[in-house]
């Protein structure tokens, strides 16, 4: 069986393409871009962007940036309050239609991202991967992918994994032309988004706990380091 991964459109021609269709469709994207950035600016006030570390191709770590859709609401300890209470309904207007998805177009001009392929989650998430899991990352991690046309936020952490190992099997031209054109008309209807999803309702491999232990201890740290 040939490994498709492996073959040349993997391995050049999704570059190509990827950086051909961002160029070709920048006219559309950047004033777009700039209207969303003006808008979350006023809303949401500054910084206007998010940026969180990610994992890339073969897990290689690699900077995500999204439209800030949440205020940095805190409480009295200097913590941030739970997502659900800090997303407003101008966060939500930006999630239903993938608003704040925009700035990653950035990163599949560096090369970091692809349009397609599985969406990049926290490094700290590899661990907890099986040896099956673990082959999305030998693809780039896409804005969009097989797993956001068929359930979205809707299904389960393994069930994304699970389409998201299907597409680096199945990875073709057709197969992202395919999945690019669904998504359109998902975004356009807002079908899949759960806004203020609580992780833990479709976490079901524990990868969102790993990752508060993980910023827990970073967190010790940080205050054990500050009281030197």
């Amino acid at each position: 069986m040939v490994n498709r991964a492996e073959g040349f459109y993997n391995m050049f021609g999704k570059r190509i393409s990827d950086s051909i269709l961002v160029i070709l469709f920048s006219p559309l994207l950047l004033p777009l871009i700039a209207i969303v950035a003006v808008m979350v600016a006023l809303f949401l006030g500054r910084p206007i962007l998010f940026r969180q570390r990610r994992a890339g191709v073969a897990g290689r770590p690699f900077e995500i940036i999204k439209f800030r859709s949440m205020s940095d609401q805190r409480n009295e300890h200097d913590e941030l309050l739970p997502d659900t209470e800090r997303l407003s309904r101008f966060g939500r207007f930006l999630r239903a239609l993938s608003l704040d998805e925009l700035p990653q177009f950035y990163c599949v001009l560096q090369g970091d991202m692809s349009l397609v392929g599985p969406r990049p989650l926290p490094v700290e998430y590899i661990p907890n991967y099986d040896r099956n899991q673990a082959r999305r990352l030998i693809v780039r991690p896409g804005v969009t992918g097989w797993a956001q046309i068929n359930g979205r936020q809707k299904i389960s952490f393994s069930q994304r994994m699970a389409y998201d190992t299907w597409y680096v099997d199945n990875i073709s031209l057709v197969l992202d032309l395919r999945i690019l054109v669904k998504t359109v008309g998902l975004v356009v209807l807002g079908k899949g988004v759960v806004s203020g999803q609580d992780t833990r309702e479709v976490d079901d491999m524990g990868l969102a706990e790993r990752m508060g232990s993980t910023s827990l201890r970073r967190k010790e740290t940080n205050r054990a380091n500050q009281n030197r």
